[in-house]
């Protein structure tokens, strides 16, 4: 996972203190990064790629870039207070999107666990295999 400085901390709590921002979703990350909840509102630090082209590339396999996440939050709609995000993992196979196995979405639970512990948050799988934020 790529490293959150106290920076853009401070920027994206500033975007909603000051702008009155109801939901932050930072792009471009390549790999998915932690997850906030501030003053009610959802902070998405680095959703990772959606799709890539980068399959067959090597020297970045502990990443694993083939893993991706579709975000799905439920908001409060005259506050933008953040009710439930529902986190669903797949994996990039010949460029296409498939549910990720098991295995691969344990991955993913732990690798959000351990980066949401950070901003005070964490998943939790479901009998889907559906993640949540907590």
């Amino acid at each position: 996972m790529i490293f959150i400085s106290g920076q853009q901390r401070q920027f994206t709590h500033r975007l909603i203190d000051e702008a009155g921002v109801d939901v932050i979703y930072g792009h471009s990350s390549h790999h998915p990064m932690g997850i906030e909840v501030y003053k009610e509102k959802l902070i998405i630090y680095g959703a990772g790629d959606f799709i890539n082209d980068y399959e067959g590339i090597s020297g970045h396999e502990q990443y694993r870039g083939e893993l991706t996440l579709m975000y799905f939050p439920e908001f409060e709609p005259e506050t933008g207070i953040l009710k439930a995000l529902k986190i669903v993992h797949m994996e990039i196979r010949r460029l296409r999107l498939n549910y990720a196995k098991d295995k691969e979405a344990k991955w993913l639970r732990q690798v959000l666990n351990r980066e949401n512990q950070k901003m005070g948050t964490g998943v939790r799988m479901d009998g889907d295999n559906n993640l949540w934020l907590e």
